[in-house]
């Protein structure tokens, strides 16, 4: 018997605006993947009283190094936020908020946030600063992806998703937006 052989490395390509009209992305997700303004806010424009936003899961873990890199840190570990974002029993988009350990270290109260969208709690602040949106579509093998479709019955190969960095007072984050099949179908 021949043993597996393993699958080579897909390394993920993480790209900025100007590269996606090239690109064939689903006419329902186009608008939400890169729309302006606060997600959270155009959600509940279009979801009305059914949009909701929900904590599923916190924990501290280590950073990959595309996240490092996304960061551009050089902290070995984080806090990991994910929250859905749902237009009634549909989740839309699953978000994931990474909290180096020294922007931790600087502000605590981030671990404190519930199911408030980290996006809007920070749109009141001053000191943030926000990068460019990178785009990717990510295979269903990645972690992320993984994550936003842990209770789907039905795995597309991959995703759309979005990130961007976020400096808080100079101190980053990593927000990553992960757009599930029924985003935009009200």
């Amino acid at each position: 018997m021949k043993p597996k052989q393993a699958r080579p490395f897909r390394s993920i390509q993480w790209l900025p605006t100007e590269q996606l009209g090239r690109l064939a992305i689903d006419s329902s997700i186009r608008p939400w993947l890169i729309g302006q303004g606060l997600l959270s806010e155009r959600m509940k424009a279009a979801c009305k009283a059914r949009y909701s936003s929900q904590l599923v899961d916190q924990w501290s873990g280590l950073l990959t190094s595309s996240q490092k890199l996304g960061l551009r840190s050089e902290d070995n570990a984080g806090l990991f936020r994910d929250v859905e974002m749902s237009c009634g029993e549909q989740v839309w988009v699953f978000a994931q908020t990474v909290a180096p350990d020294s922007t931790l270290c600087r502000h605590p109260w981030l671990a404190e946030l519930g199911d408030a969208p980290l996006e809007e709690t920070l749109s009141d602040l001053s000191g943030v600063e926000r990068s460019a949106y990178e785009y990717a579509w990510l295979p269903g093998e990645d972690a992320l992806v993984a994550r936003a479709l842990r209770e789907a019955d039905l795995k597309p190969a991959g995703l759309w998703a979005r990130r961007l960095r976020l400096a808080l007072r100079g101190s980053p984050l990593l927000i990553q937006e992960v757009f599930l099949p029924a985003t935009g179908r009200l």
